[in-house]
């Protein structure tokens, strides 16, 4: 029921005709309201959402942000109607999201530059077979799009529990060009920032015995790549 009457009201559609995503075609103005934000309607986005805690969370602490999720699955896009649904009954009703129930690759071509102050890809599937890692989200091509619609000084926060597509990460995006990691201690890549909500899946890894790492990069003001 969720889908069929919410998803519709805060649902991401490409104003092409047949749905197909073309550069810089979203209005975020349009997409959020005016006041949505006060940086010319940066917004915060995060790719594959999961069950949507964490995006609930970070929508919740800061009304004043336009967030954006991506998750092809339905499952998870319904959990996140239902927790904003239940979040609305007993708190002020959340109104800052937006969904895409699609692939996060399709919606970064359709956003337009310089419009995302932060942007989250936690815990995505790490692909662990070589013959399958050219599937993994955080690639070369995908970098080019995020360096493109990123601010200046924005920032990229990646989360995995797999150690080489960690190493796969920071090398993918140190040899891009267009940002630099923010880690100064171990601590930096061990330890989650207190303003970065825990996920399900993080905990359950962690339950597993499991390490976690957190990744941060910015937005370089004049990057050799993504222009």
């Amino acid at each position: 029921a969720l889908l069929a009457a919410r998803l519709p009201e805060i649902e991401v559609v490409f104003p092409s005709p047949g749905g197909a995503a073309a550069a810089d075609q979203l209005n975020l103005a349009d997409m959020f309201g005016p006041k949505t934000s006060e940086a010319g309607h940066r917004i915060w986005l995060e790719i594959g959402f999961g069950d949507g805690g964490h995006l609930l969370d970070q929508a919740r602490q800061r009304p004043g942000t336009g967030f954006i999720g991506c998750e092809p699955y339905v499952n998870g896009v319904a959990k996140l109607l239902a927790s904003m649904e239940q979040s609305g009954r007993e708190d002020a009703p959340v109104r800052n999201i937006r969904i895409f129930p699609d692939d996060g690759r399709a919606l970064l071509v359709a956003l337009p530059r310089d419009t995302v102050e932060r942007a989250f890809l936690l815990f995505p599937d790490p692909w662990p077979k070589k013959r399958h890692q050219k599937r993994r989200f955080v690639s070369e091509e995908t970098l080019d799009q995020l360096a493109r619609v990123l601010a200046a000084g924005a920032e990229f926060r990646f989360a995995t529990d797999h150690p080489e597509y960690c190493r796969w990460t920071l090398y993918q995006v140190i040899r891009h060009g267009a940002f630099e990691w923010l880690a100064e201690t171990p601590e930096n890549w061990r330890d989650r920032l207190p303003d970065w909500p825990k996920t399900r899946y993080e905990a359950k890894a962690r339950a597993a015995g499991r390490r976690c790492y957190y990744l941060r990069f910015r937005r370089l003001s004049d990057p050799s790549r993504g222009k």
